[in-house]
Protein backbone atom coordinates (compact mmCIF):
# COMPACT_ATOMS: atom_id res chain seq x y z
CA UNK A 1 0.00 0.00 0.00
CA UNK A 2 3.00 2.50 0.10
CA UNK A 3 1.49 4.01 -3.41
CA UNK A 4 -1.85 4.73 -1.69
CA UNK A 5 0.31 7.12 0.91
CA UNK A 6 2.75 8.75 -1.76
CA UNK A 7 0.51 11.59 -2.70
CA UNK A 8 -0.59 12.22 1.03
CA UNK A 9 -1.66 15.76 1.67
CA UNK A 10 0.15 17.68 4.36
CA UNK A 11 -2.59 19.43 6.98
CA UNK A 12 -5.03 17.48 8.39
CA UNK A 13 -8.74 19.09 7.28
CA UNK A 14 -6.74 18.12 3.78
CA UNK A 15 -6.19 14.74 4.74
CA UNK A 16 -9.49 14.53 5.69
CA UNK A 17 -10.74 15.43 1.37
CA UNK A 18 -8.36 13.40 0.40
CA UNK A 19 -9.54 10.34 2.00
CA UNK A 20 -12.76 11.06 1.19
CA UNK A 21 -11.96 11.44 -1.90
CA UNK A 22 -10.41 8.22 -2.44
CA UNK A 23 -11.90 6.22 0.01
CA UNK A 24 -15.32 7.75 -0.25
CA UNK A 25 -18.37 5.04 1.25
CA UNK A 26 -15.56 2.83 2.83
CA UNK A 27 -15.79 2.18 6.71
CA UNK A 28 -13.68 5.11 8.30
CA UNK A 29 -14.95 5.43 12.15
CA UNK A 30 -16.92 2.74 14.00
CA UNK A 31 -18.28 3.09 17.21
CA UNK A 32 -20.34 1.05 19.44
CA UNK A 33 -23.75 2.15 17.68
CA UNK A 34 -22.19 4.42 14.58
CA UNK A 35 -20.58 3.85 11.78
CA UNK A 36 -19.48 6.29 9.42
CA UNK A 37 -17.69 6.34 5.88
CA UNK A 38 -15.01 8.78 4.78
CA UNK A 39 -16.98 10.65 2.70
CA UNK A 40 -19.67 10.79 5.45
CA UNK A 41 -17.17 12.21 8.13
CA UNK A 42 -15.98 14.65 5.47
CA UNK A 43 -19.24 16.05 5.19
CA UNK A 44 -19.91 16.06 8.75
CA UNK A 45 -16.82 17.30 9.88
CA UNK A 46 -17.42 20.33 7.58
CA UNK A 47 -20.61 20.81 9.17
CA UNK A 48 -19.45 21.18 12.76
CA UNK A 49 -16.84 23.76 11.08
CA UNK A 50 -19.30 26.00 9.62
CA UNK A 51 -21.54 25.72 13.06
CA UNK A 52 -18.25 26.64 14.92
CA UNK A 53 -17.53 29.76 12.63
CA UNK A 54 -21.42 30.67 12.41
CA UNK A 55 -20.97 30.95 16.60
CA UNK A 56 -17.86 33.27 16.16
CA UNK A 57 -14.65 30.93 16.32
CA UNK A 58 -12.12 32.10 14.22
CA UNK A 59 -8.49 31.07 12.80
CA UNK A 60 -5.63 30.47 15.40
CA UNK A 61 -8.51 30.76 18.47
CA UNK A 62 -8.38 27.91 21.34
CA UNK A 63 -11.36 25.33 21.31
CA UNK A 64 -11.87 22.60 23.97
CA UNK A 65 -12.67 19.32 23.16
CA UNK A 66 -14.46 17.39 26.24
CA UNK A 67 -16.26 14.48 25.02
CA UNK A 68 -16.32 10.65 26.38
CA UNK A 69 -15.15 7.89 23.36
CA UNK A 70 -18.04 9.18 21.01
CA UNK A 71 -18.48 9.89 17.12
CA UNK A 72 -18.47 13.76 18.15
CA UNK A 73 -14.63 13.80 19.34
CA UNK A 74 -12.96 13.21 16.38
CA UNK A 75 -15.54 15.19 14.27
CA UNK A 76 -14.97 18.30 16.45
CA UNK A 77 -11.13 17.68 16.14
CA UNK A 78 -11.36 17.76 12.61
CA UNK A 79 -13.97 20.57 12.99
CA UNK A 80 -11.91 22.54 14.94
CA UNK A 81 -9.14 22.04 12.20
CA UNK A 82 -11.55 22.58 9.41
CA UNK A 83 -12.55 26.11 10.81
CA UNK A 84 -8.34 27.41 11.36
CA UNK A 85 -8.71 26.95 14.71
CA UNK A 86 -6.80 24.97 17.12
CA UNK A 87 -7.83 22.07 19.53
CA UNK A 88 -7.76 21.86 23.10
CA UNK A 89 -8.47 18.02 23.82
CA UNK A 90 -9.32 17.70 28.00
CA UNK A 91 -10.02 14.43 29.60
CA UNK A 92 -13.76 14.29 30.65
CA UNK A 93 -12.13 13.09 34.33
CA UNK A 94 -10.72 16.64 35.25
CA UNK A 95 -12.60 18.26 37.80
CA UNK A 96 -12.22 22.24 38.89
CA UNK A 97 -8.61 22.36 39.51
CA UNK A 98 -7.65 20.32 36.49
CA UNK A 99 -10.07 22.08 34.07
CA UNK A 100 -9.40 25.32 35.15
CA UNK A 101 -6.13 25.48 34.79
CA UNK A 102 -5.96 23.99 30.86
CA UNK A 103 -8.90 26.70 29.85
CA UNK A 104 -6.90 29.55 31.43
CA UNK A 105 -3.64 28.94 30.59
CA UNK A 106 -4.55 27.82 26.92
CA UNK A 107 -6.90 30.81 26.42
CA UNK A 108 -9.87 28.67 25.04
CA UNK A 109 -12.57 30.51 23.81
CA UNK A 110 -15.45 28.05 23.83
CA UNK A 111 -15.69 24.36 24.94
CA UNK A 112 -16.98 21.45 23.04
CA UNK A 113 -18.64 18.82 25.63
CA UNK A 114 -21.94 16.85 25.92
CA UNK A 115 -25.24 18.07 28.19
CA UNK A 116 -23.14 15.08 30.81
CA UNK A 117 -20.12 17.25 31.40
CA UNK A 118 -21.32 20.57 30.33
CA UNK A 119 -21.56 20.91 34.59
CA UNK A 120 -18.54 20.81 35.07
CA UNK A 121 -17.17 23.95 32.58
CA UNK A 122 -16.93 26.85 34.13
CA UNK A 123 -17.96 29.71 32.52
CA UNK A 124 -17.43 33.62 33.17
CA UNK A 125 -17.11 34.85 29.67
CA UNK A 126 -16.25 31.10 28.41
CA UNK A 127 -18.76 29.85 26.18
CA UNK A 128 -19.79 25.77 26.16
CA UNK A 129 -21.27 24.44 23.37
CA UNK A 130 -22.94 21.24 23.60
CA UNK A 131 -22.45 18.68 20.77
CA UNK A 132 -26.13 18.37 19.78
CA UNK A 133 -26.71 21.89 19.89
CA UNK A 134 -24.32 22.51 16.76
CA UNK A 135 -26.64 22.38 14.49
CA UNK A 136 -27.61 24.26 11.04
CA UNK A 137 -26.23 23.94 7.81
CA UNK A 138 -23.84 26.36 7.40
CA UNK A 139 -20.95 26.00 5.11
CA UNK A 140 -17.41 25.50 6.49
CA UNK A 141 -15.07 28.39 6.46
CA UNK A 142 -12.88 28.06 3.00
CA UNK A 143 -9.34 28.14 5.32
CA UNK A 144 -6.52 26.07 4.19
CA UNK A 145 -4.12 26.14 7.28
CA UNK A 146 -0.02 25.74 6.69
CA UNK A 147 2.07 22.09 7.66
CA UNK A 148 3.55 24.43 10.04
CA UNK A 149 0.17 26.01 12.09
CA UNK A 150 -0.49 24.67 15.14
CA UNK A 151 -2.98 22.15 15.35
CA UNK A 152 -3.55 20.99 18.99
CA UNK A 153 -2.32 22.32 22.22
CA UNK A 154 -1.92 18.85 23.79
CA UNK A 155 -1.37 19.07 27.60
CA UNK A 156 1.36 17.09 29.31
CA UNK A 157 3.55 17.07 32.47
CA UNK A 158 6.45 18.29 30.56
CA UNK A 159 9.73 17.79 32.34
CA UNK A 160 8.73 19.98 36.02
CA UNK A 161 5.62 21.60 37.19
CA UNK A 162 2.60 22.26 36.29
CA UNK A 163 1.07 20.67 33.10
CA UNK A 164 1.77 22.43 29.89
CA UNK A 165 0.57 22.79 26.00
CA UNK A 166 2.64 21.25 23.53
CA UNK A 167 2.18 22.90 20.62
CA UNK A 168 1.95 20.44 17.45
CA UNK A 169 1.61 21.28 14.19
CA UNK A 170 -0.39 19.84 11.27
CA UNK A 171 3.18 18.78 9.88
CA UNK A 172 3.95 17.10 13.66
CA UNK A 173 0.71 14.96 13.44
CA UNK A 174 0.86 13.51 9.83
CA UNK A 175 4.39 12.92 10.25
CA UNK A 176 3.65 10.87 13.48
CA UNK A 177 0.78 8.77 11.34
CA UNK A 178 2.78 8.16 8.68
CA UNK A 179 5.75 7.06 10.66
CA UNK A 180 3.79 4.32 11.92
CA UNK A 181 1.65 3.74 9.12
CA UNK A 182 5.14 2.64 7.21
CA UNK A 183 6.47 1.05 10.58
CA UNK A 184 3.55 -1.47 10.36
CA UNK A 185 2.69 -1.07 6.10
CA UNK A 186 -0.36 -1.28 6.36
CA UNK A 187 -2.76 -3.23 4.02
CA UNK A 188 -6.22 -3.34 2.69
CA UNK A 189 -7.80 -5.75 4.67
CA UNK A 190 -6.67 -3.72 8.10
CA UNK A 191 -8.81 -2.81 11.22
CA UNK A 192 -7.04 -0.49 13.94
CA UNK A 193 -8.98 -1.00 17.39
CA UNK A 194 -8.20 1.16 19.90
CA UNK A 195 -9.42 1.64 23.71
CA UNK A 196 -7.84 4.68 25.15
CA UNK A 197 -9.52 7.95 25.34
CA UNK A 198 -9.30 10.39 22.80
CA UNK A 199 -8.20 13.36 24.51
CA UNK A 200 -5.05 11.25 24.53
CA UNK A 201 -2.34 11.32 21.48
CA UNK A 202 -2.94 7.95 20.76
CA UNK A 203 -6.46 8.13 19.40
CA UNK A 204 -5.53 11.28 17.16
CA UNK A 205 -2.51 9.65 15.13
CA UNK A 206 -4.40 6.55 14.79
CA UNK A 207 -7.15 8.08 13.29
CA UNK A 208 -4.83 9.91 10.63
CA UNK A 209 -3.45 6.56 9.79
CA UNK A 210 -6.85 5.24 9.45
CA UNK A 211 -6.76 8.22 6.85
CA UNK A 212 -3.79 7.41 5.33
CA UNK A 213 -4.60 3.78 4.33
CA UNK A 214 -8.09 4.02 3.98
CA UNK A 215 -8.97 1.26 6.80
CA UNK A 216 -11.24 1.34 9.72
CA UNK A 217 -10.70 2.55 13.24
CA UNK A 218 -12.89 0.61 15.88
CA UNK A 219 -13.08 2.87 18.98
CA UNK A 220 -14.14 1.29 22.49
CA UNK A 221 -15.85 3.56 25.08
CA UNK A 222 -13.21 2.83 27.50
CA UNK A 223 -10.81 -0.29 27.60
CA UNK A 224 -11.86 -3.49 29.77
CA UNK A 225 -9.35 -6.01 30.50
CA UNK A 226 -11.70 -8.62 30.39
CA UNK A 227 -13.80 -7.57 26.82
CA UNK A 228 -10.00 -6.64 25.11
CA UNK A 229 -9.79 -9.72 23.15
CA UNK A 230 -13.43 -10.43 22.51
CA UNK A 231 -13.79 -6.75 21.46
CA UNK A 232 -10.91 -7.97 19.09
CA UNK A 233 -12.10 -10.55 17.80
CA UNK A 234 -15.50 -9.71 17.45
CA UNK A 235 -14.51 -6.45 14.51
CA UNK A 236 -11.94 -8.73 12.88
CA UNK A 237 -8.82 -6.29 14.44
CA UNK A 238 -5.32 -6.62 12.90
CA UNK A 239 -3.60 -3.93 14.63
CA UNK A 240 -3.78 -1.94 17.88
CA UNK A 241 -1.83 0.02 20.28
CA UNK A 242 -1.78 0.00 24.28
CA UNK A 243 0.63 0.96 27.29
CA UNK A 244 0.40 1.23 30.77
CA UNK A 245 -1.22 -0.96 32.57
CA UNK A 246 -3.39 -2.21 29.49
CA UNK A 247 -1.36 -5.09 29.08
CA UNK A 248 -0.86 -6.70 32.78
CA UNK A 249 -4.51 -6.11 33.09
CA UNK A 250 -5.28 -8.30 30.28
CA UNK A 251 -2.85 -11.04 31.27
CA UNK A 252 -4.13 -11.00 34.87
CA UNK A 253 -7.60 -12.12 33.32
CA UNK A 254 -8.13 -15.55 33.54
CA UNK A 255 -6.76 -17.56 30.32
CA UNK A 256 -9.68 -18.33 27.56
CA UNK A 257 -9.95 -21.02 24.82
CA UNK A 258 -10.33 -18.06 22.37
CA UNK A 259 -7.22 -16.01 23.15
CA UNK A 260 -5.24 -16.88 19.92
CA UNK A 261 -8.30 -16.89 18.04
CA UNK A 262 -7.93 -13.24 16.39
CA UNK A 263 -6.71 -11.62 13.55
CA UNK A 264 -4.18 -9.50 15.23
CA UNK A 265 -0.97 -9.32 13.30
CA UNK A 266 0.96 -6.89 15.16
CA UNK A 267 0.38 -5.42 19.23
CA UNK A 268 2.02 -1.61 19.53
CA UNK A 269 3.36 -1.16 22.90
CA UNK A 270 4.64 1.47 24.69
CA UNK A 271 6.87 0.09 27.97
CA UNK A 272 6.55 -4.05 27.21
CA UNK A 273 7.23 -5.83 30.24
CA UNK A 274 10.43 -7.61 29.07
CA UNK A 275 9.91 -11.00 31.88
CA UNK A 276 6.36 -10.85 29.97
CA UNK A 277 6.87 -9.77 26.34
CA UNK A 278 7.17 -14.08 25.37
CA UNK A 279 4.34 -14.93 27.18
CA UNK A 280 2.06 -11.68 25.66
CA UNK A 281 3.14 -13.12 21.98
CA UNK A 282 2.43 -16.67 23.25
CA UNK A 283 -1.00 -16.19 25.01
CA UNK A 284 -2.54 -13.78 22.25
CA UNK A 285 -0.64 -15.76 19.10
CA UNK A 286 1.15 -12.16 17.90
CA UNK A 287 4.12 -9.86 17.93
CA UNK A 288 4.56 -7.12 20.38
CA UNK A 289 6.31 -4.57 19.48
CA UNK A 290 8.23 -1.55 21.39
CA UNK A 291 7.01 2.61 20.35
CA UNK A 292 8.81 4.87 22.28
CA UNK A 293 8.30 8.64 22.11
CA UNK A 294 6.63 11.39 24.09
CA UNK A 295 3.81 14.03 23.96
CA UNK A 296 7.26 16.73 23.12
CA UNK A 297 8.51 14.59 19.84
CA UNK A 298 6.25 11.69 18.77
CA UNK A 299 7.49 8.32 17.58
CA UNK A 300 11.60 8.48 19.01
CA UNK A 301 12.17 4.64 18.42
CA UNK A 302 10.48 1.59 17.30
CA UNK A 303 10.97 -2.06 16.71
CA UNK A 304 10.13 -3.68 13.73
CA UNK A 305 7.53 -5.91 13.01
CA UNK A 306 10.37 -9.04 12.31
CA UNK A 307 12.41 -8.12 15.05
CA UNK A 308 11.96 -11.53 16.70
CA UNK A 309 15.43 -11.10 18.56
CA UNK A 310 14.19 -8.18 20.70
CA UNK A 311 11.31 -9.79 22.21
CA UNK A 312 11.97 -9.96 25.94
CA UNK A 313 15.06 -7.64 26.06
CA UNK A 314 13.52 -4.58 26.78
CA UNK A 315 15.27 -2.72 23.71
CA UNK A 316 13.00 0.28 21.61
CA UNK A 317 14.06 -0.08 18.29
CA UNK A 318 15.68 2.15 16.35
CA UNK A 319 14.61 5.83 15.22
CA UNK A 320 12.36 5.98 12.43
CA UNK A 321 13.70 8.25 9.67
CA UNK A 322 14.48 12.26 10.30
CA UNK A 323 14.82 11.28 13.85
CA UNK A 324 18.00 11.22 16.15
CA UNK A 325 18.11 9.21 19.84
CA UNK A 326 21.46 9.44 21.95
CA UNK A 327 22.21 9.16 25.70
CA UNK A 328 23.47 11.86 27.53
CA UNK A 329 26.74 10.76 28.79
CA UNK A 330 26.66 12.19 32.00
CA UNK A 331 23.12 11.40 33.02
CA UNK A 332 22.17 8.87 31.15
CA UNK A 333 19.39 10.73 30.56
CA UNK A 334 17.87 10.23 26.66
CA UNK A 335 17.71 12.87 23.90
CA UNK A 336 15.94 13.45 20.53
CA UNK A 337 15.96 15.93 17.67
CA UNK A 338 14.30 15.77 14.44
CA UNK A 339 10.70 15.31 13.30
CA UNK A 340 8.56 15.42 14.52
CA UNK A 341 8.59 17.41 16.81
CA UNK A 342 6.54 20.11 19.29
CA UNK A 343 7.31 24.09 18.53
CA UNK A 344 7.23 24.52 22.28
CA UNK A 345 5.27 24.92 25.39
CA UNK A 346 2.57 27.16 24.98
CA UNK A 347 3.31 30.13 27.19
CA UNK A 348 6.33 28.97 28.72
CA UNK A 349 9.81 29.84 26.44
CA UNK A 350 11.97 29.23 29.90
CA UNK A 351 10.64 25.76 29.83
CA UNK A 352 11.02 25.55 26.11
CA UNK A 353 14.17 26.69 26.09
CA UNK A 354 15.60 24.60 28.92
CA UNK A 355 13.65 21.30 27.43
CA UNK A 356 15.88 21.96 24.33
CA UNK A 357 19.01 23.20 25.73
CA UNK A 358 22.08 22.06 23.75
CA UNK A 359 19.60 21.46 20.26
CA UNK A 360 18.45 18.45 21.80
CA UNK A 361 15.05 17.12 23.15
CA UNK A 362 15.77 16.76 26.99
CA UNK A 363 13.03 13.30 27.38
CA UNK A 364 13.25 13.24 31.29
CA UNK A 365 13.72 9.65 30.68
CA UNK A 366 16.82 7.58 31.65
CA UNK A 367 18.09 5.18 29.01
CA UNK A 368 20.83 2.03 29.04
CA UNK A 369 22.23 -0.15 26.05
CA UNK A 370 21.75 -3.04 25.45
CA UNK A 371 24.89 -5.03 24.00
CA UNK A 372 22.95 -4.54 20.27
CA UNK A 373 23.56 -1.21 21.18
CA UNK A 374 19.63 -0.18 21.29
CA UNK A 375 18.46 1.86 23.89
CA UNK A 376 15.85 -0.07 26.80
CA UNK A 377 14.42 2.87 29.26
CA UNK A 378 15.73 2.90 33.11
CA UNK A 379 13.40 5.24 34.77
CA UNK A 380 12.94 8.89 34.81
CA UNK A 381 14.45 12.02 35.45
CA UNK A 382 10.96 14.02 35.94
CA UNK A 383 9.07 15.34 38.67
CA UNK A 384 6.14 13.50 37.79
CA UNK A 385 4.53 10.15 38.28
CA UNK A 386 3.39 7.75 35.93
CA UNK A 387 0.33 5.92 36.79
CA UNK A 388 -0.33 3.47 34.31
CA UNK A 389 -0.64 5.63 31.16
CA UNK A 390 -1.42 8.98 32.84
CA UNK A 391 1.17 11.50 33.46
CA UNK A 392 0.41 13.07 36.67
CA UNK A 393 2.22 16.35 37.39
CA UNK A 394 3.96 16.35 40.95
CA UNK A 395 3.37 20.32 41.45
CA UNK A 396 -0.48 20.62 40.44
CA UNK A 397 -1.46 17.69 42.83
CA UNK A 398 0.81 19.14 45.61
CA UNK A 399 -1.03 22.86 45.00
CA UNK A 400 -4.55 21.12 45.62
CA UNK A 401 -3.54 19.04 48.74
CA UNK A 402 -1.59 22.26 49.93
CA UNK A 403 -5.04 23.93 49.91
CA UNK A 404 -6.64 21.75 52.71
CA UNK A 405 -7.22 22.88 56.12
CA UNK A 406 -4.62 20.57 57.71
CA UNK A 407 -1.86 20.03 55.59
CA UNK A 408 1.56 22.63 56.78
CA UNK A 409 3.85 21.20 53.39
CA UNK A 410 3.48 18.29 51.25
CA UNK A 411 5.55 16.33 48.03
CA UNK A 412 4.36 13.96 45.65
CA UNK A 413 6.14 11.05 44.88
CA UNK A 414 6.27 8.06 43.02
CA UNK A 415 5.46 4.61 44.70
CA UNK A 416 6.28 1.24 43.12
CA UNK A 417 3.55 -0.26 41.91
CA UNK A 418 3.14 -4.07 40.10
CA UNK A 419 0.53 -3.04 38.53
CA UNK A 420 0.13 0.19 37.24
CA UNK A 421 3.79 0.87 37.14
CA UNK A 422 3.99 3.79 39.83
CA UNK A 423 1.18 5.35 42.47
CA UNK A 424 1.22 8.54 43.66
CA UNK A 425 2.13 8.98 47.50
CA UNK A 426 1.70 12.50 49.11
CA UNK A 427 3.98 13.26 52.17
CA UNK A 428 2.26 15.62 54.44
CA UNK A 429 3.61 18.05 57.38
CA UNK A 430 0.39 18.82 59.12
CA UNK A 431 -0.34 22.55 61.01
CA UNK A 432 -0.99 22.47 64.71
CA UNK A 433 -3.90 21.07 66.19
CA UNK A 434 -4.51 17.88 63.63
CA UNK A 435 -3.82 14.21 63.91
CA UNK A 436 -1.74 11.87 61.99
CA UNK A 437 -4.41 9.71 61.27
CA UNK A 438 -6.11 7.48 59.04
CA UNK A 439 -9.42 9.52 58.67
CA UNK A 440 -6.79 12.82 58.48
CA UNK A 441 -5.70 11.22 55.65
CA UNK A 442 -8.68 10.15 53.99
CA UNK A 443 -10.00 13.72 54.57
CA UNK A 444 -6.59 14.75 52.42
CA UNK A 445 -7.42 12.51 50.02
CA UNK A 446 -11.29 12.93 49.30
CA UNK A 447 -10.20 16.76 49.06
CA UNK A 448 -8.55 16.26 46.29
CA UNK A 449 -10.81 13.88 44.52
CA UNK A 450 -13.85 16.86 44.74
CA UNK A 451 -10.78 18.65 42.71
CA UNK A 452 -8.78 16.41 40.66
CA UNK A 453 -9.13 13.47 38.02
CA UNK A 454 -9.36 10.59 40.00
CA UNK A 455 -6.13 9.16 38.88
CA UNK A 456 -4.47 12.50 40.19
CA UNK A 457 -5.69 11.36 44.24
CA UNK A 458 -2.36 9.84 46.24
CA UNK A 459 -2.94 6.27 46.77
CA UNK A 460 -0.49 6.74 49.85
CA UNK A 461 -0.55 9.53 52.61
CA UNK A 462 2.39 9.53 54.88
CA UNK A 463 2.77 12.09 57.82
CA UNK A 464 6.40 13.91 58.76
CA UNK A 465 7.31 16.36 60.86
CA UNK A 466 9.15 18.52 58.45
CA UNK A 467 10.97 17.75 55.34
CA UNK A 468 14.71 18.27 54.41
CA UNK A 469 15.18 21.57 52.05
CA UNK A 470 17.27 22.37 49.73
CA UNK A 471 19.37 25.64 49.67
CA UNK A 472 16.43 26.79 47.60
CA UNK A 473 14.08 26.24 50.09
CA UNK A 474 12.47 23.31 47.61
CA UNK A 475 12.03 20.21 49.43
CA UNK A 476 14.27 17.43 48.74
CA UNK A 477 12.16 14.48 47.52
CA UNK A 478 15.37 12.72 47.26
CA UNK A 479 15.15 11.60 51.11
CA UNK A 480 11.50 10.81 50.45
CA UNK A 481 11.88 7.72 48.61
CA UNK A 482 12.85 4.39 50.46
CA UNK A 483 12.69 0.67 49.28
CA UNK A 484 9.38 0.14 50.93
CA UNK A 485 7.26 3.27 50.03
CA UNK A 486 3.95 1.55 52.07
CA UNK A 487 5.85 1.35 55.47
CA UNK A 488 4.65 4.06 57.70
CA UNK A 489 1.85 5.35 55.23
CA UNK A 490 -1.99 4.95 55.26
CA UNK A 491 -3.43 3.63 52.07
CA UNK A 492 -6.28 5.68 50.66
CA UNK A 493 -8.78 3.54 48.71
CA UNK A 494 -10.96 5.56 46.21
CA UNK A 495 -12.64 4.81 42.87
CA UNK A 496 -9.73 5.05 40.59
CA UNK A 497 -8.02 2.04 42.60
CA UNK A 498 -10.76 -0.44 40.98
CA UNK A 499 -9.46 -2.21 38.28
CA UNK A 500 -11.95 -1.94 35.12
CA UNK A 501 -12.94 -5.88 34.31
Amino acid sequence: MADRRSDVPDTVPALVRWAAARFGDREFLRFPDVSLSFAQADAESDRLAGALAATGVRPGDRVAVMLDNVPGWPLSWLAVLKAGAVTVPVNVRYRAADLEHVLRDSGAVATVTSAEHAGHVPRGGHVVHTLDALTGSHPAPEISPSPNDVANFQYTSGTTGFPKACMLTHAYWLRTARVVADLVDLRDDDVMLIAQAYSYMDPQWTTLLCLMGGIPQVVLPRFSASGFWRSAREHGATLTYVLGTMPLLMYKQPPDPLDRHNRMRLVLCSGIAPRLHAAFEERWGAPWRELYGSTESGPDLLSAPDARDQVGTGSMGLPPPGKEVTLDEETGEILVRGEPMMTGYWNHPEATAHAFRGGWYHTGDLGVRNPDGQIRHAGRLKDMVRRGGENISCAEVERVLGEHPAVLNVALVPVPDELFGELPKAFVQLRPGYEASGPTAASVAEHAARRLAPFKVPAFVEFVDGFRLTPSARIEKRHLMRPDQRTGAFRVTLPADKERA
